[in-house]
Formats: structure tokens, sequence, C-alpha cells
């Protein structure tokens, strides 16, 4: 039972040239930063800004999305070499198989079903509650005090449907709600400006508060637990503090590189649809996050609205509505790339025989894995009907870093085991970048609380019990030993 073995690279390239139903390649650059400026910028511009704001960073909260911003960019410089080089749905997944093995490619896969599920989950409560505030829908049936919130069942069934559809359909819906959310972001930022007032901003960095809180048990971080560290407030360890918090606004963007296989021309495209979108998103959290807290004073800004609020303290109430537009739009394009992602992660699985191959099959017409969309899109339906998920939120961000922390490492390994595969982007400075990488997005993992630790450790053993009684013995490679390309799944 050899869980190590590895998947080789000319496997996967194989993938793309075998006849048969596959995934379409109908994706350009536009459509790669569409998709990923769709699954990225939502809550975390909308609702972060005002708590880290407010109780960590003050005015710095600003260096705190930079810091954040850097630690993306790093590992999106690793999934750029790995996307455009091995162009293959899966990403992570499918990195991990052929640089670590089998065993960390089914970690990493069920890692990331949790990651984009509870996300796609936790952000369809969070449109329900936007749309409820925007239309004064009835409490009963949207937003939090629901008891079973239709409105989040409703909005993600319509957008499985889409997702199902086909790929280009997607980008289509999701270029349009990006439009519309990074207009108003843009809105913000040139008509906040003139309510901004050079005081709020003094001081830029407050002083530290020293030891802020009392929190015990699962509640502490786990650097606060393991070190015996008291919580702090502003000051250096305040926007450190915060920068892990705010990690969770860049999660998703590397959605884009599990969409290599359908990408026309990966090794330009999937590098520029990665980029692009770390550098839009940073531009607008930055630029979002200096004139809000430069209209209101840290201390005074509303954490549960504060972009709406601040233009209601300064007598623009109207804007508010625009916020509340630009949110639902934004919450929209989040669910849909999700469930995007998850349909992309389970055929990846899936054609390794990691899961059952009937259940990714290729849809002849609509050219998705119609069955794995609809199965991922029924989970986050019951979840985000019937689960108040605001508590697991932080499951999100430790799932993204630990996929990053792993294909950060595949970049010096296949470095050395696969030298001769044609890499049309290069991390440059590697190891320094990969290694750097690693050690950034671990450092971001430590200050999660310990709760989510053992909530992630829980969702890791239930992975391992799958795989030992069924995909190890189920896999490709435990028939082939990887010696045969792999062919595409469905029926002709």
């Amino acid at each position: 039972m050899d869980v190590f073995r590895k998947k080789p690279v000319a496997d996967l390239l194989a993938q793309d040239s075998v006849r048969g139903p596959g995934l379409r390649k109908r994706l350009g650059p536009v459509d790669l930063m569409g998709f990923g400026v769709g699954v990225v910028i939502g809550t975390g511009i909308f609702t972060l800004t005002g708590v880290e704001a407010k109780n960590h960073a003050g005015p710095a909260v600003v260096i705190s999305f930079l810091i954040a911003g850097v630690v993306s960019l790093l590992a999106g410089l690793c999934y750029a070499e790995l996307a455009s080089g091995v162009p293959t749905a899966g990403s992570a997944y499918s990195y991990a198989y052929v640089s670590i093995g089998e065993i960390a490619a089914w970690i990493i896969g069920w890692d990331l079903v949790l990651e984009f599920a509870l996300g796609a989950s936790v952000v369809a409560r969070g449109w329900s509650g936007y749309l409820q505030n925007l239309f004064d829908l009835p409490t009963s049936i949207f937003g939090e005090s629901s008891t079973v919130n239709v409105g989040a069942m409703a909005i993600t069934a319509v957008l499985g449907t889409v997702a199902a559809l086909g790929i280009k359909e997607s980008a289509r819906v999701t270029d349009a709600l990006v439009i519309v959310k990074v207009a108003i972001c843009l809105f913000i930022i040139v008509a906040g400006a003139f309510f901004v007032k050079l005081s709020n901003w003094s001081p830029f960095i407050p002083k530290s508060a020293g030891p802020v809180g009392t929190a015990h048990g699962t509640e502490r971080t786990l650097i606060q637990a393991v070190f015996g560290l008291p919580p702090a407030a502003f000051g250096v360890g305040g926007i450190l503090s915060a920068a892990a918090v705010v990690f969770f606004a860049y999660s998703g963007f590397e959605a884009v590189a599990n969409l290599s296989e359908e990408t026309r021309k990966p090794a330009r495209d999937l590098p520029l649809g990665i980029f692009g979108t770390l550098a839009i998103a940073t531009a607008l959290y930055i630029g979002v996050a200096f004139i809000v807290t430069g209209m209101v004073n840290y201390s005074d800004l509303n954490e549960g609205s504060p972009l709406a609020s601040a233009f209601d303290s300064v007598g623009a109430s109207w804007a508010g509505t625009l916020v509340s537009i630009a949110a639902v739009c934004g919450l929209t394009s989040v669910i849909l790339v999700d469930i995007v992602t998850m349909g992309r992660i389970g055929f990846a699985m899936a054609r390794d025989g990691l899961l059952p191959k009937k259940v990714a099959a290729i849809h002849p017409r609509f050219g998705t894995p119609v069955r794995i969309t609809v199965a991922v899109t029924v989970v986050v339906i019951a979840v985000s009907g019937f689960v108040s998920l605001h508590t697991l939120a932080d499951l999100v961000s430790i799932g993204t870093l630990f996929a990053f922390v792993l294909v950060s490492a595949a970049i010096p390994i296949l470095r050395r085991t696969e030298a001769d595969v044609r890499r049309p982007f290069r991390v440059p400075w590697s190891p320094v970048i990969p290694v750097v990488s690693v050690l950034a997005c671990l450092y971001l993992m430590l200050n999660l609380t310990v709760a989510t630790w053992i909530r992630f450790a829980v969702w890791m053993v239930i992975g391992l019990v799958v795989y030992l009684t069924y995909g190890q013995r189920n896999a490709r490679l435990a028939r082939t030993g990887g010696a045969k390309p792999v062919s595409t799944m469905g029926s002709r």
C-alpha cells in the first residue's frame, strides 16, 4: 500500500491530448481575472475592514491588507509556475500529487473541498442578509435570524445551475457582477475622498495597548497557546494580528489555477489571471481601507457595515444603498466561483480514481462535470440553509493557507525531480521565494485559534478514513503504477 506514490507530470500533460469528452478550452486572461476578482472581493472588503481597524490595527489596517497581499503574492508566484507548466484541473491537489505523493494530494483535495464548500455556504448566508437589508425582506426566511435560510438556499440553487450549464456561461455572469462591484468600490474611493479628515489618520499606527482581553482555552490563537502570549491590540503586534485575519479577504484567488485545463493559452494567460487578480484586489482593498479610516475615526467604525455606516456618518446615506448593491453582487460572484472550483477539484480527484469516476463525468453538451457540480451545490444548499457558520469562518483561512504551504513547497521539489518540464513562468530566486512563502503562511496559520485547528484536524481525520477505505484501493496509480496516460472521463 504505497500512499506516497507520485503521478508523473507527463501523465498530467497527457490528459490534455486524449480524445473524448473533456473540459472545454474557452477561457482567456480577462475571463480568468473575472473569476479571480469575482471570488476574492467579497465579505472581506465589506466587513473585515471595520472590524480589524477598530479592534486591532487602527488606520494601519491598510498595512495589514498590504502584508496579507504580499503573502498572497508569494503563493501566487508559485501557483503561476505550476499552473502554466502543468495546466490541469485540480490545482494544488494535482501539484501535490506529482511532487509529494498521493496521500498529500488526497489531504489537500479534501482540504480544498472544505475551504470552498464552507466558503460558499458562509457567503450564501451573508448574501441573504445583505439582500434582506437592501429590500427589507422578511427575516423569517432571509438573514441569520431565519430558522431556514431560504434566501441562501435559493441563490445557491440558481448559481449551481449556472455553473452546470457551462464554463463560458459562468464566466459571463461573473464578469458582469465583477464590473458592478469594482465600479462601486472605485466610487467609494473617489466619493469618500471628499469626506476624509486628516485628523482621523492621526495616529496612523495607534500606540500598542498591550495585553487586551482574557481569551482562554480554544479561543486563543495557537501561537498564544504555545508561547503563553496574551492577546494584544494596536502597534506592530496589532497590525500583524489583523493581517492574519484580513488574509481571509484574499482567499480564493487560487481558483484561477483550477481553471487551467479550460484556458486557451495557459502558459500566457494563467500568470496574467493570477497576478491581475491580486493586483486589482490589493489596490481596491488598500484604497477602500485608506478612505474609510479617513472618513471616520477608527474607534467609531461600525463592525457590521463599516462602509455604509461611514457614508451615513457624513450625511451621504444614499451611498449606503450603492454599497449594499455592491455587496450583493460581490457575494453572488463568490458563491458561483466557489461552486465552479469545487466541481473541478472533484473532477480531478475522480479522474484519478480517488473518487468514483461516474460522479465527475463530463456532460457531452455542456462540457462541465455536471454530476459533481450538482452534488456540491446540494451540499452547500443544505449547509447554508440550516447551519450558522460564523464561528467556522476561520476554517476557510486555514484551509487556504494549508494549500499555499503545499503549493509553495512543491516548487523546489519539482525543480529537482522534474527538471525537464517546460516552465513558461518561473518563480524568481527559487528556492528562497517558495521557502519564504511557506514560512509566511505557517506564521499566519499560527495566528488562528486553537478551536479552528481542532476543527481542521477533525476534518482531516475524516478525510484520511475515506482515503484509506476507498481512495488508496481504487486509485488509478494502484492499478497502472502511473505508467499509462489517463483518459478523460465520460461516455461518448
